[in-house]
């Protein structure tokens, strides 16, 4: 499945408040959706010892698919297309890697 293949799928299961004119609905959910991510790995350091095990490896997975549903839907909100959001980030990841700064602060290194 590309991105736009699951952008326009998981666009049809999108369900609130202004649908098509609310970029802020989706990215509330998504700061949710990142700390139930961020909570999992939690649990895993206390109670597991740092091991990810096969259920919370799934556990983990179903918060990262909420995590990205919720990225689709700001990108449709902002029309915006997460395949060419991925190859933006590619350039920009790849140029930064060609000039050594990779590592570092700032959006516009």
């Amino acid at each position: 499945m590309t991105f736009e293949e699951y952008q326009k799928l998981s666009r049809k299961t999108a369900i609130y408040p202004d649908k098509d004119n609310n970029f802020i609905y989706p990215t509330l959910g998504l700061t949710g959706e990142a700390g139930e991510v961020a909570e999992k790995i939690k649990k895993v350091l206390s109670n597991n010892n740092g091991i990810i095990d096969d259920l919370k490896r799934q556990e983990i997975k179903k918060e990262l698919g909420d995590v990205l549903w919720y990225l689709s839907q700001i990108a449709t909100e902002l029309d915006l297309s997460l395949d060419d959001i991925a190859c933006f980030n590619i350039e920009k990841l790849s140029s930064r890697q060609e000039r050594n700064k990779l590592s570092g602060d700032g959006d516009n290194r």
